[in-house]
């Protein structure tokens, strides 16, 4: 496994080796002592699964707060994502900056977001099932989120906001400024 630092130094992309011959390919996803050895401790408490059927789909910008903040590590299993992580810590340097990676079944590279850090997505192929992993069980009373098209994040999305499809609950969320006071 490879670790590669972001422009957000905190959130790394993860290379896996994967192993191919005529069958296909095996790779491990998640190693809980060979990600020790890259610096990612958290222990992961909980898998999810989202599949989104249509080009266009954006999924976040999601958090929680403590005691329930989640630190993710993210991965494609089919199709291809705009992965998205925007710096929610106060106190820190980066603070309102985002990285954008891709992430696809073709690359299967991973992302790790730390907690502190708010998180989305927008799908590039039609039916992209994304899988994570997330160090807090889900907690109705901390989750939060984070205008998607905050114009403050300057996040270039591949979907023209007229065009995005998103929850409902994703429509409302507010922008950087507003929840300031409520951060990390």
């Amino acid at each position: 496994m490879e670790t590669e630092a972001t422009a957000l130094p905190d959130v790394l992309i993860v290379r896996t080796k994967a192993f191919q011959d005529s069958r296909g390919f095996f790779t491990e996803t998640y190693n809980q002592a060979a990600f020790a050895k890259a610096g990612i401790t958290e222990a992961f408490v909980q898998d999810n699964v989202s599949l989104s059927t249509q080009v266009g789909t954006v999924r976040g910008l999601h958090f929680q707060l403590p005691p329930f903040a989640q630190a993710k590590l993210v991965r494609v299993v089919r199709g291809r994502i705009l992965d998205i992580a925007v710096d929610l810590r106060r106190a820190s340097p980066t603070f309102g900056q985002h990285v954008a990676v891709e992430l696809s079944e073709t690359n299967r590279q991973q992302i790790f977001v730390p907690a502190g850090f708010a998180h989305g997505f927008c799908t590039l192929e039609p039916n992209t099932e994304v899988q994570y992993k997330v160090s807090a069980s889900y907690s109705p009373t901390h989750d939060r989120g984070l205008a998607w098209d905050d114009p403050a994040l300057g996040i270039p999305w591949p979907v023209a906001p007229e065009r995005a499809i998103l929850s409902d609950k994703d429509t409302k969320h507010p922008r950087l400024a507003a929840l300031a006071a409520e951060l990390f």
